[in-house]
């Protein structure tokens, strides 16, 4: 076999992991984003000053919130059940230890602190929540789209061939669910009035940047003979087209039907769409071919997978517009935002069971199709991981609150009255390396996507040692991520369209 032909075998045939080693990976971000924010408070409290080195930001910021996403992803993946237990340890050590400084200074009962802190305002126009979600989906995507080429990168963490839950399957649904969270009609202002079909127009001509970079893989690709699984997406579509089409058909349908109907159009995709699968040819159709010897002659055949899941993600789409209009709901303390984890956790749970149901009954898990069990996991499992934010964020409110002066960049901030922007307490902001991926973010998915494919190209990926691989890793995120702080420093956002 050629070494293109191995590369494709390499990733082909899987059936990814359980759904609970999916969510044991995926809790370690929040506990990352918890870690950093503790040791800066701690800082704080020990040094009297925050952290002002901009050097230093950005190492503490690689090291506690990338580093241990690529060891659990490659060589601490056998005991990956570890890795958060570790991680939430080490921050109730944190923790306790800015607590007991605390209460040498003033002896005030943890409950009462826990009833002041329920009364807290928070600054209302932001949800520091949406922007780590947004950020680390893109991080652990960069982070898979290369790892899975090397063989300490378990291959049940890749995408499964036809049925399965693998890391980078849930990956490709999050990244469609953290865009529809911020889509302008989810951000535009009910008292804005403007025409359904102006904003259909104006989302005509942002997509155009998608269309290009999809072109511009397809292009490469095909120009260099770059290995490529053909049963992901097909021949010639890729996860550009799919981003571009799926926003294009969102926007269509919320010009047509109310935003807060939202949720009733997914359903009613989903439900449909997977009804079609099982009562007609159309699921043989998408695993086989028209003529079940897997062809793929003429387009439609040749792409089927990236075409038809398109129905499926849609209905994750329109699904996570509902979610980003209820977030965006104005809440101004802590207690509100504790009634909308509780509810957004009972919504989850609500999912999984339907999950099972669904996979019970209907079909399992199929990132190939996007199926109905696909399009309940996708969106489960993000309202999961969202909620695990927001209770790192309130988390960290609370500890600022118990050093004076402390700040931590990316967070919530306490204000002094509803609605008002003015701080509970004055802090110095640091660099931080979330905000400067949020900045730029296609920038950043594209950067990886160059600089996986230039990777691939100059090495034998598949053969490599363990050393040389996390080696690569680490340069190939520590570069990626230094160029958008370097940006950001600069304020410097490369969005022109």
């Amino acid at each position: 076999m050629s070494q293109k032909h191995l590369k494709e075998a390499f990733v082909s045939n899987l059936n990814g992991t359980s759904l609970l080693e999916v969510s044991l990976g995926t809790a370690v971000a929040p506990l990352c984003v918890l870690c950093r924010g503790l040791l800066l408070v701690l800082c704080r409290q020990h040094r009297g000053e925050p952290l002002r080195s901009r050097t230093r930001s950005l190492l503490l910021d690689f090291v506690v919130l990338v580093v241990p996403l690529l060891f659990s992803c490659t060589v601490l993946s056998p005991v990956l059940f570890l890795v958060p237990a570790v991680l939430a340890a080490f921050c109730v050590g944190i923790f306790s230890t800015i607590y007991q400084q605390r209460q040498r200074d003033t002896r005030v009962p943890f409950r009462q602190m826990v009833k002041d802190f329920q009364k807290v305002y928070l600054d209302p126009h932001c949800v520091p929540a949406i922007t780590m979600f947004r950020v680390y989906v893109n991080v652990l995507t960069s982070i898979s789209i290369l790892a899975v080429d090397f063989p300490q990168f378990p291959r049940r963490y890749a995408k499964a061939e036809t049925y399965g839950t693998g890391a980078m399957d849930l990956g490709v649904g999050a990244f469609i669910f953290g865009n529809a969270l911020v889509c302008p009609e989810v951000r535009q202002r009910a008292s804005v009035m403007q025409s359904r079909f102006s904003s259909l127009a104006k989302q005509l001509f942002a997509i155009w940047p998608l269309v290009v970079l999809g072109v511009g893989r397809l292009l490469s690709v095909k120009s260099i003979e770059y290995h490529e699984h053909t049963s992901e997406y097909g021949v010639h579509w890729n996860f550009f087209f799919t981003l571009a089409l799926v926003r294009l058909a969102a926007s269509l349908l919320l010009t047509i039907f109310p935003k807060n109907k939202s949720w009733i159009v997914a359903v009613t995709l989903a439900v449909l769409y997977q009804l079609t699968l099982n009562v007609t040819s159309l699921k043989t159709f998408v695993l086989h071919g028209s003529n079940g010897k897997d062809t793929r002659t003429g387009f439609l055949n040749a792409n089927r997978e990236g075409l038809l899941s398109l129905f499926g993600y849609l209905a994750i789409y329109m699904a996570s517009v509902q979610v980003g209009l209820y977030l965006l709901k104005r809440r101004d303390s802590v207690r509100d935002w504790m009634g909308a984890v509780c509810l957004l956790l009972l919504a989850a749970l609500v999912l999984f069971v339907f999950l099972h149901v669904s996979q019970a009954h209907a079909d399992p898990v199929s990132r190939r199709m996007a199926n109905l069990s696909y399009c309940l996991w996708v969106i489960a499992h993000c309202l999961t991981f969202f909620v695990s934010f927001v209770v790192a964020d309130l988390t960290l409110v609370f500890t600022k609150l118990l050093v004076k002066g402390s700040a931590v960049p990316s967070c919530w901030r306490a204000v002094k009255a509803p609605g008002s922007r003015e701080p509970w307490q004055a802090g110095a902001e640091h660099s931080c390396l979330i905000a400067a991926v949020n900045k730029n973010q296609l920038l950043f998915f594209l950067l990886a996507n160059v600089m996986t494919g230039v990777v691939n190209v100059m090495m034998d990926t598949m053969h490599s040692k363990a050393a040389v691989t996390l080696c690569i890793l680490h340069l190939y995120m520590f570069l990626n991520c230094f160029i958008m702080y370097i940006l950001h420093a600069k304020n410097i956002a490369l969005k022109f369209w």
